[in-house]
């Protein structure tokens, strides 16, 4: 496709972006991925919901290499590695982590880009998030939708 028809495509869908601050909760950012793309399966939606993760590393809070309290030997070490490991695999020690979802639904879906821009701070473990929305039209929207781009 030529440029001018993708733009003149683009110029015709409904974006939107909603922002969720999770915080430190990495589990319920990891539920809400999980309800996401159970969505867009059940749903057959395609790439018109997209997620992406934006972590910040703020350090770690909590010395992991010092065994808990009751615990010696071998055991406490192998223990404290292993849960070293899986805090490295979650991709951050104890940031924080936002998750962007990007709504882009063209022209004739309005409704059902409006039932999901509605739907989803709505259900749980959204609800329990703080967010934010940019749509397309607002001063923020640009700077928002290339940080989404920008992130893997």
């Amino acid at each position: 496709m030529t440029r001018a028809l993708l733009a003149d495509i683009d110029e015709h869908m409904a974006h939107s972006i909603l922002i969720f601050d999770f915080g430190k909760n990495e589990e319920a950012a990891q539920q809400a991925r999980h309800k996401i793309e159970s969505w867009k399966q059940a749903f057959r939606l395609g790439n018109k919901i997209s997620l992406k993760f934006e972590r910040t590393d703020s350090g770690p809070d909590v010395d992991e290499s010092k065994p808990p309290a009751g615990q010696k030997g071998q055991a406490a070490k192998k223990k404290a590695a292993s849960k070293q490991e899986e805090s490295e695999q979650s991709e951050g020690n104890v940031g924080d982590v936002k998750i962007l979802i990007r709504l882009d639904f063209s022209d004739h879906e309005k409704l059902s880009y409006q039932r999901w821009f509605d739907r989803i701070p709505t259900e749980e473990p959204f609800k329990s998030a703080k967010s934010e929305t940019a749509r397309e039209g607002d001063p923020s929207y640009s700077a928002i939708a290339e940080r989404f781009e920008s992130l893997d």
